[in-house]
């Protein structure tokens, strides 16, 4: 109903104005037009894959309880009351989760709405808006869509754009990345330098290298050094507690030697008063 409202107003429109001036009307076949949008066929490429991804999710959950309803009527004469309910209820929530998960990916709010509207519309924006340029360029009172609810009976080639719509986002392509290479050339940090200014910096980074080098050697020298230090403080301390030891240890055997000799001594003096 909405349509023939629709069709009639337009052709209430279109003659009202008729007796003024000849309308200019063209038309667009958008499904040609996104079909050569290279934009469009990679967006599309990946909604298909994350789509294929969901609905394969969807599909073995499917399936597993599909399982568990052949199996719950299997084994239905031999499970308790208890059990059945059990199953029966487990069934009845994975049933609500994909449900679920049906909602969140293809609801009128799910993923499959905002990845479509994050890649797609963009391209299909830029199409909308060559067909505002162009619309404005020729004077065009009516841009028609061939595809659309509006039943087109006939349609002369002549008055479709779709080739020059196609044409116009080339070059709205082309001019967007002109700005981008001239906005990068324009950067100062993006700018190519002459074969002086490389050879200077070149000089200064290994100038800059070479004093870093000597700097590490230096700081390895004197590490080196310092761990030789080191070593020779640990080996003259080691050799000087040693060289102690050593005395200690012959005092204390010079001690033992007079010590057994004043025992010897006593015990012969006890042995010759013995005697006497």
């Amino acid at each position: 109903m909405k349509k023939i409202i629709l069709l009639v107003v337009l052709l209430l429109t279109a003659t009202n104005f008729w007796s003024q001036r000849n309308q200019i009307i063209a038309y667009i076949d958008m499904e040609y037009i996104l079909e050569n949008v290279p934009e469009y066929i990679e967006a599309q490429n990946t909604l298909d894959g994350k789509v294929a991804k969901w609905r394969k999710k969807l599909d073995k959950q499917a399936r597993h309880i599909e399982v568990l309803k052949s199996d719950l009527a299997n084994e239905k004469a031999i499970l308790t009351k208890d059990l059945i309910e059990e199953k029966e209820e487990e069934i009845a929530i994975k049933q609500v989760e994909l449900r679920r998960l049906e909602s969140l990916y293809f609801g009128p709010k799910g993923d499959l709405f905002l990845v479509r509207k994050q890649l797609v519309k963009p391209i299909q924006d830029q199409v909308f808006n060559a067909i505002q340029n162009i619309a404005k360029r020729k004077k065009y009172d009516f841009v028609f869509e061939k595809s659309s609810d509006l039943i087109m009976l006939y349609s002369n080639k002549k008055y479709d754009i779709s080739d020059l719509v196609l044409s116009t986002i080339d070059r709205t392509r082309l001019s967007n990345s002109r700005k981008e290479q001239k906005k990068k050339k324009s950067t100062p940090a993006e700018r190519e330098l002459t074969e002086a200014q490389k050879k200077i910096i070149d000089t200064k980074t290994a100038n800059i290298e070479l004093k870093a080098k000597v700097k590490n050697s230096k700081k390895a020298a004197a590490a080196a050094k310092k761990i030789a230090s080191q070593k020779a403080k640990k080996k003259a301390i080691a050799e000087k507690r040693a060289a102690l030891n050593k005395k200690r240890e012959e005092q204390r055997r010079i001690l033992r030697e007079k010590q057994e000799a004043l025992k010897k001594k006593k015990a012969d003096e006890k042995n010759n008063k013995g005697n006497d």
